[in-house]
């Protein structure tokens, strides 16, 4: 699945909007249990399998924080589009 597909994902958004502001514990995640039913991935497939967010282990809990490094297809992907434009842009200066 491409990023920008799972990212198309209601879900998706909200739990990552949620762990941007702070690493927490899947059960705080919005809608946990609705999210792991619908998403079907497990406790932590929505973003584990993106490479979106890392657990970290604190004592008994496991806590996830996002991982920009994760978001790199998406980025390169919006960016691609800046480059076509500054390239017409150029060209048009050049005229």
């Amino acid at each position: 699945m491409h990023a920008l597909d799972a990212l198309g994902n209601p879900i998706r958004r909200d739990i990552l909007t949620a762990l941007r502001r702070a690493p927490m514990p899947w059960a705080r995640w919005p809608n946990a249990s609705r999210s792991a039913a619908r998403l079907s991935r497990g406790t932590c497939g929505c973003s584990k399998t993106r490479g979106w967010s890392r657990p970290e282990e604190r004592g008994t809990q496991n806590l996830y924080a996002v991982r920009v490094q994760g978001f790199r297809a998406v980025r390169e992907y919006i960016d691609s589009f800046w480059d076509v434009a500054l390239s017409r842009l150029e060209e048009l200066a050049r005229q």
